[in-house]
């Protein structure tokens, strides 16, 4: 079974080709105008047999937060996913009049 901790690292390791900077679980104080947060919230699927736990895949969520209109970010990412994830889709596109950000969401299975 692969663990956790290797399964994070390959979402991780697969947002930080996208040269966005990345953040895992919360938005900086001081933040850019453009930047990935990224979270795992648990898992789904899991796949047992005698009575052990043979393979677990793990859910989550990507948030790319940018000013630009048609960000070439929002491909990376997608691009990204393909090469690692189970499964993933892009949730919910946002435009936030309190930070003046549009919000992308991706949830994700690995």
């Amino acid at each position: 079974m692969t663990s956790v901790n290797e399964k994070l690292k390959k979402v991780r390791d697969a947002l930080y080709k996208t040269g966005v900077p990345v953040f895992h679980y919360r938005r900086p104080n001081n933040k850019p105008l453009r930047y990935i947060i990224w979270q795992e919230d648990g898992s789904n699927t899991d796949m047992w047999a005698d009575n052990h736990m043979r393979e677990q895949q793990l859910h989550g969520t990507i948030d790319l937060y940018t000013t630009m209109e048609y960000d070439g970010g929002i491909d990376l990412v997608q691009e990204e996913l393909n090469g690692v994830m189970v499964g993933w889709s892009l949730t919910t596109v946002d435009y936030e009049d309190e930070t003046n950000l549009i919000h992308y969401e991706w949830e994700w299975n690995l």
